[in-house]
């Protein structure tokens, strides 16, 4: 793999200017991308235009001319279309380009069929917290991605959060732990603030209560290191308001209910990775 234009760096092509392309855009200029090392593609031109004018990146013509400059691919699309990106670019590719995947669902083994022989391929499964850089992202290697790709697409992400090495074969439980996982607190968040307003609170500072509680526990659990369990304990004293209201959690099955929503969404994940 080469350096980029500048050699500071890989010239990393972003195919996709959603959501999360742009958030890897934001972490590719965080970890130290220089502007002229990266571009981005996106099939609405005006959202491409807006892109590069936002973070000074150059606005890839075509999927296949950006991949044709890039030492990394970044693809960022929809994973329903990821199979026509990669017809599109597979004939662009110069030998030893890695790419890389965010695509939810689909498999390493959809990307090696299709391009050509030997090709590194490391699929990522984020979240949507990278946006504000408290994500936590999975990396699986493929077939022909050694130690060098991995520690790239790491230093790539660190801006994002998290980020964490595992077997592809875990990636469906990563993602119904962490991929979906953030919509099982925002669930919290807002039955907590819900429940503020039942008992009488203004909906504003239910909200602003809840929040704060949910991130400020978070914090707290990631810095002390303590299992949850033992934090828990130390919030509930004997015959307390805590201890009332877990018993009354535990007596609604939410602990195993959460446990059965994280086995849907990784049953779900295998069924949309075998749809393309």
């Amino acid at each position: 793999m080469t350096d980029g234009a500048t050699g500071g760096a890989p010239h990393v092509a972003v195919l996709g200017g959603g959501v999360m392309g742009e958030t890897l855009l934001g972490a590719l200029l965080t970890a130290g991308w220089a502007t002229e090392e990266v571009e981005v593609t996106e099939r609405a031109s005006a959202r491409a235009d807006e892109l590069a004018h936002r973070y000074g990146v150059r606005a890839g013509a075509s999927n296949a001319e950006a991949s044709a400059r890039a030492d990394v691919i970044l693809v960022a699309v929809k994973p329903n279309v990821v199979a026509s990106v990669l017809d599109e670019i597979k004939d662009a590719l110069r030998g030893g380009v890695l790419v890389v995947s965010v695509a939810a669902g689909l498999p390493i083994s959809s990307y090696e069929s299709r391009l050509a022989s030997g090709q590194p391929v490391v699929r990522v499964m984020p979240n949507t917290p990278a946006v504000v850089g408290k994500g936590a992202s999975a990396i699986a290697p493929g077939t022909h991605a050694g130690e060098g790709h991995l520690a790239l697409v790491e230093r790539m992400l660190a801006a994002t959060g998290l980020v964490v090495r595992v077997e592809e074969k875990d990636l469906d439980a990563v993602t119904a732990i962490s991929g979906s996982g953030p919509a099982y607190a925002f669930y919290l968040i807002d039955a907590m603030a819900e429940a503020g307003v039942l008992l009488g609170l203004p909906r504003d500072l239910a909200t602003w209560l809840a929040v704060a509680t949910v991130e400020g526990s978070a914090a707290l659990a990631a810095q002390s290191g303590d299992h949850p369990a033992v934090l828990r304990e130390r919030v509930s004293s004997p015959g307390g308001t805590t201890v009332a209201a877990v018993q009354v959690l535990d007596a609604h099955g939410v602990r195993a209910a959460v446990v059965a929503a994280a086995e849907a969404a990784r049953d779900r994940a295998r069924q949309l990775g075998k749809q393309y």
